[in-house]
């Protein structure tokens, strides 16, 4: 079994995801199929916008200003930050726009789509604001791949990656008759998410693993990704509706041996997946690294 998680920095959500079994006659049934049921059983949900006081200090970026989420709320993290560029300017994003690596964008796995975020370069000071357009790195380890003007921007261009600090902005607020600002932004900790155990260079092996974490009673995921002469099978398994508790999951996978394991959101743009098993069931009965 050959796992190559963590050596393709690419994006499989930047272009349309691939069910295992692809060509099949049933396979538009079997998309619909997978959304009605996960519709009907609740196991999407749906992104809700909310409303909480401007209570922290704002961010004035080129002239405009941004105000950070409610801690409670909110979202902060400190990692690696690395750029994409070339190879997937103008090719569609995971939320169906197409990459255009001038823009002030950025790829990551959990983050609502639209989601504006402060990057901070803790190396030399420097701070941009993206946007979330697509879905990535895949790559356990860094937290954010950021378009070529925005790594341009925090001086990351020449070396590949650095390390930053990234703080979920509101994309709006209102303004009350007292002066204060009421932020309005999408749920940050509500969502459908899965773990992506790895990568594998040939079907089988994935399927293989699949097959594992369906027989102990958990949701699975098989993605083929292409790129040019490049295929890759990526292997998912639902851990719940909250960051929380994927989380939680992911550290859990970690310590039994799943060193690349990583947090990934679904988003209802992709392509719908196939109910193959019970959803949520992960910490109970998880399959050991052989």
């Amino acid at each position: 079994m050959k796992n190559i998680s963590g050596k393709c920095p690419h994006h499989a959500c930047s272009f349309l995801f691939g069910l295992i079994l692809p060509g099949t006659p049933f396979r538009s049934l079997a998309l619909a199929g997978a959304v009605f049921s996960l519709v009907l059983f609740g196991l999407l949900s749906v992104v809700q916008a909310k409303k909480s006081p401007a209570t922290q200090r704002p961010y004035v970026i080129d002239s405009k200003t941004y105000y950070p989420i409610p801690s409670s709320e909110g979202y902060t993290k400190q990692g690696i930050a690395s750029w994409y560029g070339p190879g997937f300017h103008g090719h569609k994003t995971s939320n169906g726009e197409i990459y255009d690596m001038q823009q002030m964008t950025a790829a990551h796995k959990v983050l609502p789509m639209n989601t504006m975020l402060l990057v901070h370069n803790l190396e030399n000071n420097r701070k941009v604001v993206v946007r979330i357009n697509d879905r990535g790195p895949f790559v356990r380890g860094r937290i954010i791949d950021l378009s070529h003007t925005a790594a341009k921007a925090l001086g990351i261009l020449q070396r590949g990656t650095m390390r930053v600090e990234i703080i979920a902005l509101a994309k709006k607020f209102q303004q009350k008759k007292d002066g204060s600002a009421v932020l309005i932004y999408d749920d940050i900790q509500q969502g459908d998410y899965f773990v992506q155990i790895g990568a594998f260079q040939y079907r089988g092996n994935a399927e293989t693993l699949a097959k594992r974490f369906k027989e102990a009673g958990h949701h699975t995921m098989v993605y083929c990704w292409k790129r040019e002469e490049q295929k890759l099978f990526r292997l998912w398994v639902y851990v719940g509706h909250t960051l929380n508790r994927a989380e939680d999951a992911e550290r859990r996978l970690l310590h039994k041996g799943y060193n690349d394991a990583f947090i990934v959101r679904y988003d209802k743009e992709q392509e719908s997946p196939p109910l193959n098993a019970a959803p949520g069931r992960l910490l109970p009965g998880l399959p050991r690294v052989r």
